[in-house]
């Protein structure tokens, strides 16, 4: 899956000389919480997040009147606090990727390009969502998580041996092991009962880690 497929789309972007209280009122009513920056070309010039703005904004314990404050903020633009080495992507960026880039580079958001304009934004929000639907979060069942030798063959194992049960796999996820040569795997089945998904895996697995009704 591409980022094309689950970026936040259409985005909202914001121009350089826009007053810093105007592009905070406007992530309020819009519910988000960062703004691609656009040149009057739509060319990515910034990024801007909710704490750039708030950060630039006078503190509650300011000695300044309200029309003080207003004509302060009136003249602080975004261009001036923005983020302008901005990491961006391109939309066909595999998901995995672009996470990737924002675990490593510890940033909440990345705007996508599609020949060199903002046709979207990819957040955490996004990623989430795509991580519930990874482990089947939105659909009770029993949810298996084991420790499985990470060797070929061993997953279509543990696959078959819950399949032959007449289970339905509805997750399968592989994570690190505890050590070097195991996957932690994490399985969410329904239409099977604990025992009987409990006896037909243990031959197949290291051991078991937990199974318990989910969620």
């Amino acid at each position: 899956m591409l980022v094309a497929n689950r970026m936040s789309h259409p985005v909202i972007t914001v121009r350089p000389d826009l007053p810093i209280q105007e592009a905070l009122e406007l992530m309020r009513k819009e519910h988000v919480r960062r703004f691609p920056v656009v040149d009057a070309s739509g060319a990515l010039v910034g990024i801007v997040s909710e704490t750039d703005l708030l950060n630039a904004s006078p503190s509650d314990a300011t000695s300044l009147n309200v029309w003080e404050i207003n004509y302060l903020m009136s003249k602080i633009t975004v261009g001036r606090v923005m983020t302008k080495n901005v990491v961006a992507i391109d939309e066909d960026t595999p998901l995995e990727a672009a996470a990737r880039v924002m675990a490593d580079k510890k940033i909440g958001g990345l705007p996508v390009l599609r020949e060199g304009k903002v046709v979207g934004i990819i957040t955490e929000t996004d990623l989430f969502r795509i991580f519930t639907e990874l482990l089947g979060a939105r659909f009770k069942g029993l949810r298996l998580t084991v420790q499985s030798a990470d060797r070929p063959g061993e997953l279509a194992k543990l696959a078959s041996a819950i399949s032959a049960t007449g289970a339905d796999i509805i997750a399968l996820v592989t994570f690190s092991g505890e050590n070097p040569s195991n996957a932690t795997v994490v399985v969410k089945v329904t239409d099977v009962d604990k025992e009987t998904l409990e006896n037909a895996v243990k031959p197949v697995v290291i051991k078991i880690d937990d199974l318990r009704d989910c969620c």
